[in-house]
């Protein structure tokens, strides 16, 4: 079991090499095993169910969006949006900062509005429903930065170098900091942490 979190950063680092490389096929065999590993180390550390699935639910959307197809992206996208609520039952009951909320909301509508015209039309509403998810999982502290980039990148809006580079480092930090922070607060007893010092903000196109 102990061997479990060294063997997830040693895979992360192998996939971040193959994106700064330009490796598909490294990228392609070791993007899939990140959450399988994530998730067997919250088994048998005895995680709340509802973690574990949020886990399995992150493994099916990194699988989809591998394929480069609209349907698969759809169905990445469905996944991820699974794992949220999986996140969102977790941390429902911890308090936050309605301040907080009314900041993300309106981020959330901006970033809607400004990417509308340049999404192709079969994905604006599916896009549009995942942000609202997403606000709400961002208001928990998760995964902001990684989606708002596959967000631009389906807009396909001016992208940084390697921005499958930045997306995977920001996503595979949350996870595995998120998996970690319920498993420590769970045996601890304590409420599910929340809030900006929960998580930093963390699978861009359907390529990936």
């Amino acid at each position: 079991m102990r061997l479990l979190p060294p063997l997830f950063a040693a895979v992360l680092a192998v996939d971040l090499i193959a994106l700064l490389a330009g490796s598909g096929v490294g990228h392609a065999v070791a993007k899939p095993l990140l959450m399988p590993l994530l998730a067997g180390y919250a088994a048998l550390r005895g995680a709340p169910r509802t973690l574990v699935a949020a886990l399995l639910f992150g493994w099916g959307g990194d699988v989809f969006l591998l394929l480069d197809a609209e349907w698969a992206f759809l169905v990445g996208m469905g996944s991820f949006a699974a794992g949220h609520v999986c996140y969102l039952l977790l941390f429902g009951r911890a308090r936050t900062s309605p301040l907080l909320g009314a900041g993300y909301g309106v981020a959330l509508v901006a970033v809607v509005l400004l990417l509308w015209p340049d999404l192709p039309a079969p994905l604006r509403i599916p896009v549009a429903g995942y942000s609202l998810l997403l606000a709400a999982m961002a208001y928990r502290a998760l995964f902001l930065f990684s989606d708002t980039l596959i967000a631009t990148g389906v807009a396909d809006w001016p992208q940084a170098p390697v921005p499958d580079f930045w997306i995977m480092l920001t996503y595979g930090a949350a996870q595995y900091l998120l998996a970690t922070g319920v498993l420590t607060s769970s045996s601890a007893g304590r409420p599910l942490p929340t809030g900006p010092a929960a998580a930093p903000s963390p699978g861009v196109r359907p390529r990936s």
